[in-house]
């Protein structure tokens, strides 16, 4: 007789639906959480906007990003002129922007010469000389200030006045300085931001770019077209590494789940037709055509699922973006691309890991004999295959000397550690799922059957249906090991850091304001009455190098002496003296001293935010790193080397508030602690969010299973039920057994989260993890009332289905 894979394929899904459903929903979620990574990543790879400042200039010469900085990165004033002298150039601008402030309304400050290039015109006045400065109209307005008038105007040095030249028809809060002056004003005299480069008539961007090019021999990046644009907004490169990194790193690691989670359900498909497939070998079947019938039902399934799976993960990655942007971690110009390579490689990663999976799973009845192909159906092999064992004691094996590298490595090599943790004891998980069934059923056995006979029937059960137990213990795993990665790596983070910052800032008076304070700002404090020690914070962060990598930490640069930072700053300081720290020298927290190996009396090699080499001398090392700053420098080493030299805040010990609130906002150090929370929201939302999609996914995968599991069982049922069994015993069977598996699932995920966190903490804060107990327990209860759901509700429907059939069949 021949058979028909097709054939076979479309009968196998219309007669066996509920196990097809199962396929269906299990691959379309993973399309889902595919889908919307990839769409992200994709956006990444082509995020782009449209220059906007430097639209009429052509060409655009800027510091070569390829050196990684936490700052803008400035060119040497010189080459401008070089820039000016090539053949097709008409003329070379040098382009300076940084903020200053009018009142407590910030503004943006750049030279006169930039309105070349931006097409800004005098409204009324003249361009501005020495001790000048144009408003802009929107500027003007708030200032209410008009030509001839006086203002005083704050850079990050102080505040000086200047007389108002001219009005600007801009609605843009800004202010233009003469050309001469800019540059001392900007804090960075020599230095400028970009040139900006315009053409001689007839003289193509290509043909300029090249000269411009040549002429500044390799000193500079040359940027046309839309490559302007990541000039004038240096968010935009970062916005794409974050969206590359969002779509890849967190994507990589979901799809790596999702794949592994959809092939286990196919894989829990196929096994749940043993039976059928022994049969087929009965009757004529050769294995080659078992194998295409598989494949055949592949793709009349995954094609499908993958493909509605699409429209959700296209409508999850849009949201997810748009909440990005609306949080200020996407730069304003870049748009939402289109996605067609990330929704065809979904779709191809659909069908290849449902034909994997089937194909894995009906290897063996494929293979066998018929007689032996028939025993086996009928009861489940006892022993995992020798390749599952081999990989799945590796997996093991790999968790384990990852949870020990994370253990005895720095916080960021920790850090990156905790993915491949939780990975790898998934997937041993999963390979050695029967063998940890087996192990937790014989541990929960006897305490089963002394609770009377549904209890001792349902451990019965599980024992002799080990790797059906292990397919819905899997993803309850999943949902617990990553969620619980996720969201209690954030808790313990900031217990750690509000631990830090409450026991690290010991000024009576935190002085704060909306564009931050200018260096007079911290003189105008310590002259306050009753002040003893005031000491300007100016925060920013500095790129420390290991190996081929460089990595950023968060750096603040302190006004006064070691002595002043002491009286507001607990820094815990654990070896050398704060008192030593001056011009060349350097105090830095521990972990970060173990990162670099470096101890005191050593150089720190490092990059200053827009890459400047520096290495001064460590004087001191301290601990409390995490909640206040990895780095403390002398403020006139960063100044230097940052966009905005505003300091962050002022604190200070003594003196009354009333008196200091001529300077700015006072606070103290709680509301300090409160302000800092509100600025790491975007990283608390990042982390739910993330956590919320894979456990969202692991949650209905989970109940996806259970359900697969209990409809499979409908002839069980009805035979439990012929015997004598009543409907209530029956289902206090399944309920036993899904608090079995609840039991099992949450106690294996949660063992997961602890081999990740409490080496990983141990690094990073120096404590155990935090996990709030409520928190806890809202997960752990979810999955239980999941578990009960999930298998009550099928379990009810396939008794009345039993009963039906057999009133049917006494009839």
């Amino acid at each position: 007789m021949m058979f028909r894979p097709n054939g076979l394929a479309r009968a196998a899904i219309r007669f066996k639906p509920a196990s097809f459903v199962g396929t269906f929903v299990a691959l379309m979620m993973t399309a889902l959480i595919t889908s919307a990574c990839g769409i992200l990543l994709e956006t990444g790879l082509r995020a782009s906007a449209p220059a906007q400042r430097y639209a009429q200039a052509p060409v655009v010469a800027a510091a070569d990003a390829t050196v990684k900085t936490t700052d803008l990165a400035r060119l040497d004033a010189s080459l401008v002129g070089k820039a000016a002298a090539v053949p097709g150039a008409a003329k070379a601008i040098a382009d300076v922007t940084f903020p200053v402030k009018a009142g407590q309304s910030a503004l943006t400050a750049q030279g006169w010469a930039s309105t070349a290039f931006t097409g800004t015109a005098l409204a009324t006045g003249k361009a501005p000389s020495r001790g000048e400065a144009v408003l802009s109209e929107g500027a003007a307005k708030a200032a209410q200030a008009r030509v001839g008038q006086r203002i005083g105007l704050a850079t990050a040095e102080g505040t000086q006045q200047f007389r108002v030249s001219g009005i600007a028809a801009d609605g843009q809060p800004a202010v233009w300085f003469s050309d001469a002056q800019v540059g001392q004003l900007s804090g960075h005299p020599g230095k400028i931001d970009a040139i900006a480069v315009l053409a001689k008539p007839g003289t193509s961007v290509g043909e300029l770019s090249g000269q411009v090019a040549k002429a500044l021999e390799g000193t500079a990046k040359i940027h046309t077209g839309d490559s302007r644009a990541t000039v004038e907004n240096p968010s935009l490169p970062r916005s794409k590494t974050m969206l590359i990194m969002m779509g890849g790193s967190f994507g990589g690691t979901a799809t790596m789940a999702a794949v592994f989670t959809a092939a286990a359900t196919v894989a829990l498909s196929v096994s749940q037709r043993a039976r059928e497939f022994a049969l087929l070998r009965a009757i004529g079947a050769t294995p080659r055509q078992i194998r295409k019938s598989i494949a055949a039902e592949a793709l009349l399934v995954a094609p499908i699922a993958s493909a509605l799976g699409c429209l959700p993960g296209a409508a999850l990655a849009t949201w997810w973006f748009h909440q990005l942007k609306d949080r200020g971690a996407i730069a304003p110009g870049v748009e939402f691309s289109s996605y067609p390579f990330a929704l065809l490689g979904t779709v191809v990663i659909g069908i290849l890991t449902a034909l994997m999976a089937g194909y894995m799973a009906a290897r063996r009845p494929a293979k066998i004999k018929p007689g032996q192909a028939l025993s086996e159906a009928s009861v489940e092999p006892a022993r995992l295959g020798i390749i599952r064992l081999v990989l799945g004691t590796l997996a093991t094996a790999g968790g384990g000397a990852m949870a020990i590298m994370a253990a005895t490595t720095s916080g960021q090599q920790a850090a990156q550690s905790a993915t491949g943790v939780v990975m790898l004891l998934m997937l041993a998980v999963g390979l050695l799922g029967p063998m940890i069934a087996r192990a937790v059923t014989a541990l929960f056995s006897l305490p089963m059957r002394a609770a009377g006979a549904s209890a001792s029937l349902a451990a019965a059960n599980s024992r002799s249906n080990a790797r059906r137990l292990a397919s819905a213990i899997t993803p309850i795993v999943l949902a617990m090991a990553f969620s619980s990665t996720l969201v209690f790596m954030h808790t313990s983070q900031e217990k750690a850091i509000e631990g830090q910052q409450r026991e690290g800032i010991v000024a009576d008076h935190i002085i704060t304001a909306p564009a931050g304070l200018p260096a007079s700002a911290t003189q105008q404090a310590q002259a306050s009455p009753g002040v003893t020690a005031a000491v300007g914070v100016l925060r920013s962060a500095v790129m420390v190098p290991k190996a081929d990598a460089e990595v950023g930490f968060p750096t603040q640069g302190v006004s006064g002496t070691g002595a002043q930072l002491a009286a507001v700053q607990d820094l815990d300081v654990k070896t050398g003296n704060l008192s030593a720290l001056g011009p060349g020298k350097v105090a830095i927290g521990t972990s970060l001293a173990e990162f670099a190996k470096v101890k005191v009396g050593d150089r720190l090699e490092m990059r200053l935010p827009d890459g400047t080499p520096s290495s001064p001398e460590v004087v001191a090392t301290y601990s409390r790193s995490l909640g206040l700053a990895d780095v403390t420098l002398p403020r006139a080493t960063l100044a230097g080397h940052v966009t905005s030299a505003f300091d962050a805040n002022i604190l200070v010990r003594g003196g009354d508030a009333s008196a200091l609130k001529a300077v700015g906002s006072v606070t103290d150090s709680a509301g300090y602690a409160a302000a800092q929370n509100v600025d790491r929201e975007l990283q608390t939302w990042a982390n739910t969010t993330m956590a919320a999609v894979l456990g969202g996914f692991a949650a209905v995968a989970a109940a996806n299973t259970l359900v697969m599991t209990v409809l499979d069982r409908r002839r069980e049922l009805g035979t439990l039920r012929l015997i004598g069994s009543t409907r209530r015993q029956v289902l206090r069977m399944v309920r036993c057994e899904t608090l079995l598996v609840t039991a099992a699932g949450v106690g294996l995920g949660s063992a997961i989260a602890a081999l990740t966190l409490i080496p990983l903490m141990r690094v990073i804060t120096g404590e155990m993890p935090h996990v709030p107990p409520v928190l806890y327990a809202s997960f752990a209860g979810a999955v239980l009332v999941l578990g009960l759901v999930s298998t009550g509700m099928p379990a009810r429907a396939a008794l009345r289905t039993s009963a039906l059939s057999a009133g049917s069949q006494k009839a």
